[in-house]
């Protein structure tokens, strides 16, 4: 039987286009989409459905690759600390290290909206989360911290950085939902609110908050979160059994 592929349609005809394939399902593309939704919609604009939409597919197809939003989440989590680099640990250069870890896990948590309440869920498992608790870990074991002090001290450095990303997005996802542009000009007025706020408190019942609304506000979420850190790893210092590990 003779094909119709080289009849021309009539010129009245809508030409037929030709089906553009669909990508190969994987766990990898689906982790992908699924993080490119979170960034652009946060985690409520998050479900299987939208990454299926996205993928041009159903989300029956989606879980024989994963089980659930539950598991999208903590792998997409799992991707972002993959963009965390670290160097060589240096035990005699701790301190030094802890800081520039926290910084560049914070700003790449801070960089992916939302992200960081993956964190708060649960304990990350996922390859990359082991390879940053190990570094962490093995750097105050090799400075001199007993490893079961070591361990606690991880957790709660990964709870602060997380917590603070966290806090951070839920500044975007208020700006998402205000339909807001300009993440600057949003948290000047955010911020110029809350000192008019402080400033009309009547000073007889709050007198250090209504006269020092200045210092209250002087600083932003990267200075105040590096105060934090100072704190932090201030009180590791003065934990480490040999003083020789303090700067």
């Amino acid at each position: 039987m003779a094909s119709d592929a080289d009849v021309p349609a009539p010129p009245w005809r809508t030409p037929r286009r030709k089906a553009q394939p669909r990508p190969q399902l994987s766990q990898e593309l689906i982790v992908e989409t699924g993080l490119a939704v979170l960034d652009a919609e946060g985690l409520d604009g998050l479900s299987m459905r939208r990454v299926a939409q996205e993928l041009g597919t159903g989300p029956a197809s989606l879980y024989a690759h994963v089980s659930g939003k539950e598991e999208l989440l903590e792998l997409i989590y799992d991707r972002v600390l993959g963009e965390i680099r670290l160097p060589a640990p240096d035990p005699a250069r701790w301190r030094e290290q802890l800081r520039a870890y926290a910084e560049e896990t914070h700003r790449v948590l801070a960089r992916h909206a939302d992200v960081a309440r993956a964190a708060l869920a649960g304990i990350p498992t996922g390859p990359n989360a082991v390879r940053l608790a190990e570094y962490v870990f093995g750097l105050l074991v090799e400075a001199g911290m007993p490893p079961r002090e070591a361990s606690l001290a991880l957790d709660r450095l990964t709870l602060y950085i997380s917590g603070d990303a966290f806090e951070g997005s839920l500044h975007y996802a208020r700006m998402r939902a205000a339909e807001q542009s300009g993440t600057e000009e949003y948290f000047r007025h955010y911020v110029s609110q809350v000192a008019d706020y402080f400033r009309s408190l009547p000073p007889e019942r709050f007198p250090y908050i209504s006269r020092h609304v200045d210092a209250l506000i002087a600083d932003g979420g990267e200075a105040r979160f590096r105060y934090g850190l100072d704190l932090l790893l201030a009180g590791l210092a003065a934990r480490m059994p040999d003083a020789a590990a303090k700067p």
